[in-house]
């Protein structure tokens, strides 16, 4: 044998010899209350993949409430994302790592750097977005090993969506021992925390301090568990990215629900939910292809009693200590002005045919003095008309119970795109001169979980690491400490709607400023035909 050869293999060999002999290259493993589960190890962070946290909601479990997952027998192996919730491939930037699409999709994933269960790190439980129709905890932008690494136990969780998330039916209704239907997503969420609560000191976790958080349909998510009694006392602080479910319209009454689902059985051609149930998940989810098909949540009398602002107003819901904002650009100046070019003609014109009865006063709220002014001003109405204003009710009504808010306003937008010297016409990423560009909806999300490596779409600058740093160092005193003030950070006031009201502005200058928004959203609100 060659010198060479027989190095290598004298290597290879005390290599194996050494992993087997090495305590440290075991592979991690919990005891549950379910039973034990054996994760892996990178680089000293512990990771849990694929953990039940529910039975499968299949066969008669379909549209039914989650059922407390039973226990397994030996050790499961946890080394992979379980597959996530039946969705069709409506958004391009998600990059999942799931193991395919299935209605068996109630898993969760726990990263943490904790060595023993004695250890009570504070935890994050992170809420996937995508409108209640896509999305998955494993998505690279969520993952949890960055936060695990500064000394949080970070948690993705999944949940149903869709048709298989939000179905109301009076059949469905008349079966459930809570005479309700529909939120079975939002169901989901309250059972993973109630097994989150009950085994994340396993992982190290502290059960009295887990944070719940969520961007878009993930911080509707957030605002909901907050709202409803279900998860009362599961979590302890909560973060809201860019959501709510106090905005226009977001929430059907039953009644509204009820015939919304029924008009879907008479499109699937079946009488009953029986027959319903027995359509291949596949059948189904085709069927919502038709964009006048959609299942938003609705007040079902259980995981919502009344509605959100009926709780608000009564005090009836969970007075955490909460991080809410939104970014600068949640949606863009098109959506007002549409393919008209950005003049102060077309924009008073476009006014006109949203506000037909309200246009001046709308252009006296959101003023333009130059054609130059238009597409950052009508940006600003997009913003505020779209998320903003149900993120507004959520943190004034927050406000007024004399709880803790923290009010945050996103501003630094994403870099361009990486070149790729293969296709470098397709991948500069440069914008159009003149156009205004705020941060996007979903901007802040890599920034905040510190995952900017992970996306390599995007051509990140020394800027962005910094801005990252700050928004993620916010977070993660917040998780800890529910107050996310911190040495080396810019201070953070508690917002107080009764004073000048201090709102964060976070990008590459960091700076509190005086809230000049709420006569835009009062008079919104005065003029909107939903109010919840």
């Amino acid at each position: 044998m060659k010198p060479v050869a027989l190095i290598v293999c004298l290597s290879l060999l005390y290599l194996i010899s050494s992993a087997q002999l090495n305590p440290e290259k075991k592979l991690p493993t919990v005891k549950t209350a379910n039973g034990i589960l054996q994760g892996t190890a990178v680089s000293g962070i512990s990771e849990f993949k694929g953990i039940p946290f529910a039975q499968p909601p299949v066969g008669d479990l379909r549209w039914k409430e989650p059922q407390p997952v039973k226990n397994w027998e030996g050790t499961r192996i946890a080394d992979h994302f379980g597959p996530r919730a039946m969705q069709l491939p409506v958004y391009s930037d998600m990059k999942f790592r799931s193991d395919g699409v299935s209605e068996d999709c109630l898993y969760l994933n726990v990263w943490t750097p904790a060595k023993s269960d004695k250890e009570g790190l504070p935890v994050l439980v992170y809420f996937y977005g995508g409108g209640f129709v896509a999305g998955d905890g494993s998505e690279f932008r969520y993952d949890g090993e960055a936060m695990a690494r500064r000394g949080i136990v970070a948690v993705t969780v999944n949940y149903r969506l869709g048709v298989f998330g939000f179905l109301s039916h009076p059949d469905l209704t008349a079966e459930s021992p809570h005479h309700a239907s529909g939120n079975y997503g939002l169901l989901d969420q309250t059972e993973a925390l109630r097994w989150i609560h009950k085994n994340i000191a396993a992982f190290g976790g502290d059960p009295d301090r887990i944070t719940i958080a969520g961007e878009s349909a993930g911080s509707s998510s957030v605002n909901a568990q907050v709202i409803s009694p279900l998860p009362r006392n599961l979590f302890s602080a909560a973060i809201g990215e860019s959501g709510s479910v106090m905005g226009f319209g977001k929430i059907l009454t039953r009644a509204q629900a009820e015939a919304n689902g029924q008009e879907f059985s008479k499109h699937l051609n079946v009488s009953s939910v029986k027959e319903m149930r027995a359509l291949p998940a596949d059948q189904v989810l085709q069927a919502t292809k038709n964009p006048d098909i959609s299942f938003p949540m609705d007040i079902d009398g259980y995981f919502f009693p009344d509605s959100p602002l009926a709780l608000y107003r009564d005090g009836k819901v969970a007075r955490v200590p909460l991080i809410v904002g939104w970014n600068s650009e949640e949606s863009g100046w098109t959506s007002i002005l549409g393919k008209d070019e950005p003049t102060v003609e077309n924009y008073k014109k476009n006014l006109k045919r949203l506000y037909p009865a309200h246009s001046e006063e709308i252009f006296k709220l959101y003023p333009v003095a130059a054609d130059t002014d238009v597409e950052k001003t009508a940006t600003l109405l997009a913003t505020e008309r779209a998320n903003a204003y149900g993120e507004w009710r959520w943190i004034e009504a927050h406000a007024k119970l004399n709880a803790q808010v923290y009010r945050y306003y996103y501003t630094r937008p994403r870099p361009g795109l990486r070149v790729d010297i293969n296709r470098p016409e397709a991948t500069t990423g440069q914008e159009k001169p003149g156009t205004f560009h705020g941060a996007a909806h979903s901007a802040e999300i890599e920034y905040a979980l510190g995952n900017l490596p992970t996306n390599r779409v995007y051509d990140w600058q020394p800027d962005d690491y910094l801005v990252s740093a700050i928004l993620q160092g916010y977070f993660l005193n917040f998780i800890r400490s529910h107050n996310p003030n911190g040495t080396g950070l810019p201070y953070w006031p508690l917002y107080q709607s009764w004073q000048k009201d201090p709102i964060q502005h976070i990008g590459v200058e960091t700076y509190r400023e005086a809230d000049l928004s709420r006569p835009r959203f009062i008079f919104l609100g005065k003029i909107s035909a939903s109010e919840n």
